[in-house]
């Protein structure tokens, strides 16, 4: 089944909802949000486009929304189900409603039948939602996406050995023998944080080590614990896992046990092999004392935690306080991954202490500019994508104490940005100047914000999504994916692509929130710098509206860092 209402679909749902049941405009409005569209028309407006007509309004919202037009439970989307139910006939109505009665109330009267079915829960798919979409006409995909059986995640998959990848180069294959080294100590220095600039290997760096170290401990039961801060990191973490297993000479079968999400193990399924988790995940069974995680931890060879700089937080303090109680004071190694082995309000002391000051850093040639900036030698090797900046002029930004909360600015200062109207037409009005085969990655001062410039680039035809902590995870995964195969030209975003997020063709990327966070900053920069020899381009181009790099310079990934490393490991 497609992912995306493909034109006779989107033109099919168009004509009914304003042809044949004339829902009407002020709906509309409320579907794509009133604050946005009064935003919408006022921008539309001074770029000289026509006022939305309903049938372009309707366009619009199917195009944002896609195959999940009719889901969720806000006031809005209900009250459009609820208008479209009412505009059946009696003996429809009757006919849907019998075949999906309410649980809790026995209505006979035809007449109040519309609300409580428009108040059912939709799931995307299910006979509700089918018969939904199919009484009304619609096109079967505003059903929306089920996963597929076939695209079921299992909890345990068993990774069978021989497939060919590339080899490593010639500094990842220094950093794998270095962590070697670290592994090989035995309970000395057992710990290490080994940082790349984000898009130089890191996840198969440390894959290929961790792999090599414990493949003979594998058969004695023995686990590698690989813990990630979200489910994306983790499917990538085991996609990584497997080439590496399939491309070695072994020839046993490696179990890999998904160990986040919606997936559960039993302690019968335990024979040993790789636990990839979520920090959630392993917290919450913490908590529940699940004998699961006891076991895992009670037998683990080996940990990596990916995105290392997040290691501070009370939910990994919580892991390793919970791992010192069941096998002692010696832990097994533990090896974390990050660009920016940094923390901000002075807190990276506490990770040089968490990782035994022991930092693991690409050994280049000893060239001065290399010192002063290792990115230029990942550029010039073709490594990195080599970056063009270009500091948009904007209001400047008079930082003082009042903007910043934890350490980084405001929300509502976010919001008086995102509002800003004068501000917006300079960001639309440069990105419309941008050429069309363009893969732009934008990220907005809020959720809101980018929301509205999404809805701006779809309503004058340009192909645009949005991406926030609210996006569903499968919409999110459609998206990242309809990005990379630039099906979508403007990919938006807050506060979800700064980790773990690799779209290796972006050539434009635009930050148009401030932050006072060199780790953010990095982390945003590093999203548009996979090179050619890694499958990236050759050239990206940053745009910065919010003045971040006067604050805080050209981005030097690691080497930001490793002055603080030097003088906490003295100390």
């Amino acid at each position: 089944m497609a992912r995306f209402p493909v034109e006779h679909e989107i033109q099919q749902a168009v004509q009914l909802l304003v042809y044949r049941y004339k829902v009407p405009y002020a709906m509309l409005q409320n579907l794509v949000g009133k604050s946005h569209f009064e935003q919408l028309h006022t921008t539309l407006q001074a770029f000289g486009e026509e006022a939305l007509s309903s049938q372009s309004l309707a366009r619009l919202l199917i195009i944002q929304r896609g195959s999940e037009l009719f889901v969720g439970s806000k006031e809005s989307t209900r009250e459009l189900r609820l208008y479209l139910l009412r505009q059946l006939t009696k003996e429809q109505l009757q006919a849907l409603y019998e075949r999906n009665p309410s649980s809790t109330q026995n209505i006979t009267s035809i007449t109040h039948m519309a609300r409580p079915l428009a108040k059912k829960k939709w799931i995307a798919g299910n006979k509700w939602a089918r018969d939904f979409v199919t009484t009304l006409a619609f096109p079967f995909i505003f059903a929306g996406i089920p996963r597929d059986r076939a695209e079921r995640i299992e909890a345990v998959i068993d990774i069978e050995p021989h497939k060919r990848i590339p080899p490593l180069v010639a500094y990842q294959e220094d950093l794998k023998t270095r962590m070697l080294e670290v592994l090989n100590k035995e309970q000395e220095r057992t710990r290490c944080i080994v940082t790349l600039p984000t898009g130089g290997g890191k996840t198969r760096i440390a894959v290929e080590s961790f792999i090599d170290w414990l493949q003979p401990r594998f058969a004695q039961g023995k686990y590698m614990i690989w813990i990630a801060q979200g489910e994306e990191l983790c499917e990538q973490a085991i996609s990584c896992i497997a080439d590496m297993w399939q491309e070695r000479e072994f020839t046993s079968a490696l179990r890999v046990y998904r160990y986040f999400g919606a997936s559960s193990l039993d302690v019968d399924d335990l024979i040993g092999g790789v636990v990839v988790a979520s920090i959630q995940q392993i917290v919450s069974r913490i908590d529940r004392h699940d004998p699961v995680i006891e076991e895992i931890l009670r037998q683990c060879g080996a940990m990596i935690i990916d995105e290392a700089h997040h290691a501070t937080a009370a939910s990994y303090h919580k892991l390793i306080e919970r791992a010192k109680l069941v096998v002692g004071e010696q832990l097994f190694p533990i090896c974390g991954l990050t660009a920016t082995p940094g923390r901000a309000m002075d807190q990276t002391g506490r990770l040089v202490e968490q990782f035994q000051a022991n930092l693991i850093q690409p050994t280049l040639p000893q060239k001065p500019e290399y010192i002063q900036n290792p990115l230029l030698y990942f550029q010039q090797e073709g490594y990195l994508a080599k970056p063009t900046y270009l500091l948009y002029k904007d209001e400047p930004i008079e930082w003082d104490g009042e903007l910043f909360i934890d350490g980084d600015i405001s929300t509502a200062f976010l919001l008086d940005l995102a509002n800003n109207h004068s501000r917006n037409m300079k960001i639309i009005d440069y990105m419309l100047g941008l050429p069309e085969a363009s893969s732009v990655l934008v990220y907005a001062c809020t959720v809101e914000h980018a929301e509205f410039l999404t809805t701006v680039f779809n309503s004058i035809g340009k192909k645009a999504a949005c991406i926030s902590s609210k996006t569903s995870k499968a919409l999110r995964r459609m998206h990242i994916q309809a990005f990379k195969r630039k099906e979508i030209q403007y990919l938006f975003n807050y506060g979800v692509l700064t980790t773990g997020f690799d779209a290796p063709k972006v050539d434009h990327l635009l930050i148009c929130r401030p932050t006072s966070s060199h780790v953010l900053y990095e982390q945003m920069v590093g999203r548009g710098l996979r090179g050619p020899r890694f499958g990236g381009t050759e050239h990206c181009q940053i745009v910065d509206f919010s003045s971040n790099i006067q604050t805080h310079g050209q981005p030097l990934a690691y080497e930001r860092f490793t002055t603080e490393w030097k003088e906490l490991s003295n100390e």
